[in-house]
Order: structure tokens, then C-alpha cells, then sequence
């Protein structure tokens, strides 16, 4: 075996391969994979193979589209058959629910650029007429240029590939060990060998936990079992053949819960297992005994399913089963897989968890290398980042994050859906008394977070749907008692650190965008990557003592820490502090905020001795070493205070009897959503993102050229000499009965100019207000846009930016 390469990709399957092919085609040759038995031995050679490009998100969508385009060119670069059936895919929808998720779909896929259509019961049924006994069909969605590949196949041909441009594979070779070296490159241990590179690529699928543990992470994946059956020819599909028809599309049916598409003559049927009949594999490791295996068939789990699918689809129970085919692939909470930086440690790449190698191989080889070699992203690929997930995502989280997403993956799911599984699990002190006044959760990082309160009388329980429901008008309550009196607002999650240390000023001067603020100050900063494109934003005050004290969305702690840890000096002139489990906060917010807080401390809130953007620590209530920061996301007067944990519940308890003579009350997520929109403030991972420039997402009032050099400078210089070709714009949409989201496409004039990076209902306004990523000439307030919901046209406009107290007033008061 070799002694050195710039690379090294462990694990042979399909998503390894890809990456090892993603990295040749970039130019890197000196690279090479190690395989610990065979190339597709783990999950790849049993897949189903298919390849769906249905996805809400514009990012998860543009992505696969990727690995449906890498896919289709690998035949003619390789010579090598790859099995690819474009046979397209066509999903029932029975309930007005589904029906209306494929409607507000059809707009997202408009801006993916993917060709979808939705089709009527009589269409659906010539595109797949075995299906005879569905009389709930409301309508289809069809997309034309999905299929479904052959995995191992297509799996030799990214290694061929590889492998003619340079790159080196070795079998039967086990990575036993790494060793961090003091030049910093890693020492790979193998059966074979040792082997140097400058960096490491873990994607082996099934062994990810226990890769994971040899670099000493946590991966927060666990292996499911799925199983698909195979039968004997099929009268119906060998008649199609003999016709010369087209194969049908692989068939997705809500009413059975699985996929059926044809297997050579027969038919391949795939049910998706419940929760409390799916089984998980390898939880304490992969057995010394499985390598190219299958497991037991396990009927009793899909019974159901079956009995089902064949009243629907009566020629899959008029003949035999020829095979069953049940083995593990990788699952994480969320679906999604783990690409990108391992946290903690320089030049590891992470590509575990794939739920579908073989959807996901081609994208996660392009992007991944494109990472590695370029340094960023050409599209956001932030959903798949690994640290998404915090300290918190430990095996036994993830055992039932795991059973619960893959176990309701056929159930109707809605947008903002919260999920029980493994919850409670962090919860600060407030937890029960806020529980106690109607809070409805949501969980962020693992935190428990009001998303709205219901009032006496009304369930605190969650009201999902792709319309609007009855809860608006409780949120709704809450924004209007932001806006004219007083609210409490839970916000302990938020991501907190600190920076100290003599090189602590220089240090954060040559990351950040704004201008450092003074001592007392508090400021608005964001951190970019080298393409200018925004990485992180964060609320920076400067305290007496010199400590600077940052806060991020709370979904970025681990994110948000390793990427600075990672630009430390290393003189240790800089000191980095995590504190987010140390300091809660709570958000007393709106016009009597003043009133309410000044009972409870001797510190000076007025205007003159407290100005706005300013912070002060001190005594509240029984808390001490409150930091008080004169800044929110409402756009009110208010102040974020920032409290030593142990004090809360006494803290909490003070502020809720000082704010009854008030008209104090609790406020929710939902409600700082639509207080956020008003003010036209943008959200971290949405409207601003590591694909769109601090440019792009207008926020040119807190970038400083003129500072120095930070991260992204250049880029921003060339960027303006250049011209900017779109920018993000406030808009309003005309509304009835159901909000802008995220993603939707925006049309001027017939034609699809722009999208959605998030909106929703503006409870003041009275219309729904969102942020669309536009043609700067089209940016005019007043223009005339039309943007979908719900396949509806809804009449939309270019407004000024902060609908709600331009000038920023409010906050000054």
C-alpha cells in the first residue's frame, strides 16, 4: 500500500466512491480510498436504487438534481454501464393536506429548476394503471426525470473514474487508528499499513459511530433497517413490454406507506416500516461478522403495508415472491446526511449518515470536494453540515430521533412540524412555569423554546397545517402586546461565548465585518467566509473588563465555536468561551418594558444613562451579574437580559409580577417570526447563508470596507467593482388563508425572477412580508411581483425596508 497522499477517502461504497471521483475531477490525483472488504459491500450493493428529487428545500432539491446530472454523464466518460432508468415518479396525494404540500411544492421546484407537474386521478392512472383501487386520489405529483439506477454500477464507474484520472483504491484494508502528526498531517493505521495524508474523508456508512470514535466524535447517526421484496414476472408489466410502452414510474402511495417501480418483469415493492415495528442495526457497533450480508426477512413489521398495497395494486398479490431483500443503511434525526467539517479537528471531513448513498452519492462527492479543494460552496449546503448538531445529539438521543424520523417518514409532515421523540431534554429553569401559562414547545438544539402560549381554555398542543389555523389569532395577541404594551420572551438557547485575552481585540477585529464596538457598546456583526459569503452573524458587546461577549441562533453553537476555535492564535493571546449552559435570557420587550424592568433594578434604564445599542451589568431582582443589552429582535424598546442560570426562576418569577400591572405578556417563537419580518431584520441560515454575499443579502450597513482587512474583504471589493447583479428585498403579498414560507418562486410580469428566503403573516400590517432574492433593477418599491400560494397567484409588491417604524423610533423610546 502507498506511504503518503494529499488525500485519503475511507470506505468503498457508493457515496466514497463519489467523493474519491469528485476529488480527481477537481484536479486532486494524488488521492486514494481505503476499503475495508470490497467496493459496495456495506450498504451500497442492496439498495433500491432510486432516485426521487422531491424536496422542499431549494438547497436539498439543486442538490440532487446534481446527482441525477453526475449520474448521466457517467456512462459516456467511463464506458461503463450504470443502469440508469428514467422512468420518472408519480406520488399520490388522497388528503387535502398532501395535496395541498405538493401545490405549495410545485413553486419550490420552479426555482430548483426541476420539471414537476401535478396531474389528475384519470392522468395518474394511465401513468400507472396497475394502481385500480384508490377511489380518495385527489390528485399526483409526476416528476418525469426521476428513475432509479443500478447501485453497484454506478458505484464502479465513479471508482473507474477515479481511478483514470490517478487516484489509488485499496481493499481489503482496515483502518485500525489515526494519529494526529506535529506537522499537522494525520497518520491513517490500516491492516495494510500506515498511510500519511494532509486530509481524511470518513464516509463508512453503517461503521460511522465507531470511525466516529476512533477521532474521537460523536456521530449522531444510527443504522436502520429497511427491507424491499422482489417478485415473479408480472402478466400486466411483461404485456407493457411487448407493446413497446414506457416503463411506469416508480409509484409512491400514501394510502400503503412504500414505493413500488418494475424489476425487470416483476415488480419491486419497498414499505416503509412504523416506528414501533422499525428495527436499528449496529447501535454499539457493526458485528464482527457482517460484510456483503442481508438480514432475516421480517413480514410481521409490514403486514400491514402489504395487505393494503394489494387491494390497490391487485397484480402485485396475484403472483410469487422471488426475493426479499432486508439490510441497514445510515439514519440521522433530521434525514439528511453529515457533509462537511468534523468539529474540532483541521483537515477531517465527514460524509456519514446518508440516508439513500446512492441518492446522495453524487451530490455529496461534488459538494464535499468542492469544499475540500475550493474552500466554500457554490450553493448552501448548510442543511447538511455535521455540526447542526450539538453535545446534546448522543446515542440514546439519536436512537429515537433515528426510529422516529425513518418511522414516520411516509406520514404527512407540515412545515414548522415539532416531533416528540427524545423530548424534553434541555430544558432551563423557566420550563415549568411557562409550561404551567399554555407554552407549546419547540426544540432548538436540543433546547425547549416556547414557539406560541395558549390561553385558558385553549390545548397546548400544536396546530399543524399548510394553511392557516386558529393559533394565528393567539400569536397574533402576542405581537400586538409587543407592539403596544409589554412581552417576555424566552430565549435562554441563544448561542453565548466569550472572548478575552491581550489578543483578544486584534483577533475578532480580522474576522468580523462591522467595526468592533466600544467599551459598553453593543453591535451587529457578522462573519464571512473568504468568498464574502455570510458564515455567521452574531450580537457583539464590548463589557467593562474588556471580555467581549457574542451571540448567535442558537442552531449554531457547535457550528459557530469550531469555526473560530479553528482561527485561534496559537500563542494563546486568545482565549474562547463557550457559556451558553451558563447564562440564561429572557427578552422584556415593547413600550412599558421600561416600566416593567426599572422596579426590579438600580441601574439607570433611561434613555440618557442607557442608551440604545448599549450594555450594563448588574443587579435584577435577586439575580446578580445580570447583563443587560439594550437591543432585540422586535424592534421595540427592550432589552435582552442575560442572567446566570441559577438565578431564573426567581428572576422569571420578579419580572411576571412587576409586568402584571402592565398588561405584560408571553411571547413565542411564531410571534417573533412575524415581529422580525415587520422590521425587515434577516435570519441567520435563511435569508442570509454561506451562498449569498453580505451583498447580496443587503447588508451593507454593517460591513466596514474601510476598516481593514477581515475574512471576505477582497471578495466584497471585487464583488462591488463588479456590479451586484441581486439583492434581498422586502416584500408584501397579498394573503388569505395561507403565508409565505420559504423558497417559493417570485414572477414579474409572467416571469420567474426571484425566490423566497423567508416570510409569513405580519400581524401589525395585516399581509404577509418576506424577503425575496431579486434583480437589483427589479428592487423598486412599488414594483409589481406575483408570488404562489398554494398554486394560487397572489398579487406581491417591492416595499421599503422595515415596514414598521422606518426609523427605528420605537427602539430610541
Amino acid at each position: 500500500m502507498q506511504t503518503h497522499a494529499r488525500a485519503v477517502v475511507i470506505g468503498g461504497g457508493c457515496v466514497g466512491a463519489a467523493i474519491l471521483y469528485g476529488l480527481t475531477k477537481r484536479g486532486w490525483t494524488d488521492v486514494a480510498l481505503l476499503e475495508r472488504t470490497q467496493l459496495t459491500a456495506g450498504s451500497t450493493w442492496h439498495a433500491a436504487g432510486l432516485i426521487p428529487s422531491y424536496a422542499r428545500s431549494i438547497n436539498i432539491g439543486r442538490m440532487i438534481s446534481k446527482t441525477i446530472e453526475i449520474y448521466e454523464g457517467l456512462e459516456a466518460e467511463t464506458g461503463q454501464h450504470v443502469g440508469w432508468h428514467k422512468c420518472g415518479q408519480l406520488r399520490i396525494a388522497n388528503t387535502r393536506d398532501r395535496l395541498d404540500e405538493y401545490k405549495s411544492y410545485m413553486s419550490v421546484a420552479a426555482v430548483q429548476g426541476i420539471r414537476a407537474e401535478l396531474v389528475t386521478p384519470a392522468e395518474a392512472q394511465a401513468l400507472w394503471p396497475l394502481l385500480e383501487e384508490n377511489k380518495n386520489m385527489l390528485a399526483a405529483l409526476y416528476h418525469p426525470d426521476d428513475g432509479h439506477i443500478a447501485p453497484a454500477d454506478v458505484t464502479q464507474a465513479m471508482a473507474k473514474g477515479a481511478r483514470d484520472r490517478g487516484a489509488k483504491i485499496h481493499l481489503n484494508t482496515e483502518v485500525r487508528g489515526f494519529e494526529r502528526l506535529p506537522g499537522g498531517e494525520w497518520k491513517i493505521i490500516t491492516n495494510q499499513g500506515e498511510i500519511i495524508c494532509e486530509h481524511i474523508i470518513s464516509a463508512t456508512g453503517n461503521y460511522a459511530r465507531q470511525t466516529g470514535a476512533m477521532l474521537g466524535l460523536e456521530i449522531p447517526a444510527i443504522p436502520i433497517v429497511h427491507q424491499y421484496w422482489i417478485t415473479d414476472a408480472v402478466p400486466e408489466v411483461m404485456e407493457r413490454k411487448r407493446q413497446g410502452l414506457p416503463e411506469m414510474p416508480i409509484l409512491r402511495e400514501e394510502g400503503f406507506e412504500g414505493y413500488l417501480r418494475e424489476e425487470g418483469d416483476g415488480l419491486m415493492f419497498g414499505p416503509y416500516e412504523r416506528t414501533e415495528h422499525l428495527k436499528l442495526f449496529a447501535e454499539n457497533g457493526v458485528p464482527e461478522w457482517f460484510g456483503a450480508d442481508l438480514l432475516e426477512e421480517d413480514f410481521d413489521s409490514v403486514a400491514w403495508n402489504w395487505e393494503r398495497a394489494i387491494e390497490m395494486v391487485p397484480a402485485l398479490g396475484r403472483v410469487g415472491i422471488k426475493a426479499n431483500v432486508r439490510g441497514p443503511f445510515q439514519m440521522t434525526a433530521d434525514e439528511l446526511p453529515l457533509m462537511g467539517p468534523a468539529w474540532g479537528l483541521e483537515n477531517v471531513w465527514i460524509a456519514e449518515g446518508v440516508p439513500g448513498g446512492i441518492l446522495w452519492g453524487g451530490a455529496i462527492g461534488y459538494y464535499l470536494s468542492e469544499r475540500i479543494v475550493e474552500g466554500a460552496n457554490s450553493v448552501d449546503t448548510s442543511e447538511l453540515d455535521p455540526r447542526r448538531f450539538g453535545d446534546y445529539a448522543n446515542k440514546n438521543w439519536t436512537r429515537e430521533k433515528v426510529r422516529e424520523a425513518w418511522g414516520t417518514h411516509a406520514e404527512q409532515h407540515y412545515p414548522g412540524e415539532e416531533r416528540p421523540a427524545a423530548r424534553p431534554q434541555k430544558t432551563a429553569p423557566s420550563y415549568d412555569r411557562l409550561s404551567e401559562r399554555g407554552a407549546v414547545w419547540a426544540a432548538l438544539n436540543g433546547w425547549e423554546m416556547p414557539n406560541w402560549f395558549a390561553p385558558a381554555g385553549v390545548e397546548a398542543k400544536d396546530q399543524n397545517s399548510w394553511r392557516w389555523t386558529e393559533k394565528g389569532k393567539y400569536v397574533g395577541e402576542e405581537v400586538h402586546a409587543v407592539r403596544n404594551a409589554v412581552g417576555l420572551v424566552e430565549m435562554t438557547p441563544m448561542t453565548k461565548f466569550e472572548v478575552t485575552g491581550p489578543g483578544a481585540e486584534l483577533w475578532l477585529d480580522g474576522i468580523l465585518a462591522n467595526r468592533l464596538p466600544a467599551t459598553g457598546r453593543v453591535n451587529l456583526s457578522h462573519h464571512l467566509t473568504m468568498k464574502g459569503t455570510v458564515q455567521a452573524e452574531y450580537v457583539v458587546s464590548r463589557l467593562e473588563d474588556g471580555t467581549f461577549y457574542m451571540i448567535s441562533t442558537p442552531r449554531a453553537e457547535r457550528w459557530n465555536f469550531d469555526d473560530l476555535s479553528k482561527l485561534l492564535p496559537r500563542d494563546g493571546s486568545v482565549q474562547l468561551r463557550n457559556v451558553t449552559n451558563e447564562r440564561g435570557c429572557f427578552t422584556i420587550v415593547g413600550p412599558k418594558a421600561r416600566d416593567v424592568l426599572q422596579s426590579l433594578t438600580e441601574i439607570d434604564l433611561s434613555n440618557e444613562a442607557f442608551p440604545w445599542f448599549s450594555v450594563q451589568t448588574g443587579n435584577v431582582g435577586l439575580a446578580s451579574d445580570v447583563r443587560l443589552l439594550r437591543v432585540n429582535y422586535e424592534g421595540e424598546l427592550g432589552w435582552e437580559v442575560y442572567h446566570p442560570l441559577c438565578y431564573q426562576r426567581s428572576l422569571l418569577d420578579a419580572v411576571l409580577k412587576s409586568g402584571e400591572q402592565h398588561g405584560l405578556r408571553l411571547i413565542g417563537l411564531q410571534a417573533l417570526e412575524s415581529l422580525r419580518l415587520e422590521k425587515s431584520y434577516r435570519a441567520m441560515y435563511r435569508d442570509m447563508n454561506p451562498e449569498l454575499t453580505a451583498f447580496e443579502s443587503s447588508l451593507d450597513r454593517f460591513i466596514r470596507l474601510d476598516k481593514g482587512e477581515f475574512i471576505g474583504r477582497n471578495a466584497l471589493l471585487q464583488e462591488k467593482e463588479k456590479g451586484i447583479a441581486r439583492r434581498s428585498f422586502t416584500i408584501s403579498i397579498d394573503t388569505e388563508g395561507a403565508s409565505s414560507m420559504i423558497h417559493e418562486a417570485v414572477y414579474h410580469d409572467g416571469v420567474l425572477v426571484g425566490r423566497i428566503t423567508s416570510g409569513g403573516y405580519a400581524y401589525t400590517l395585516g399581509h404577509d412580508v418576506a424577503f425575496a432574492l431579486l434583480p437589483v433593477e427589479l428592487g423598486v418599491a412599488g414594483t409589481a411581483l406575483e408570488v404562489p400560494i398554494l398554486g394560487e397567484m397572489r398579487k406581491a409588491c417591492v416595499i421599503e425596508e422595515s415596514p414598521y417604524d422606518p426609523k427605528a423610533l420605537r427602539g430610541r423610546m
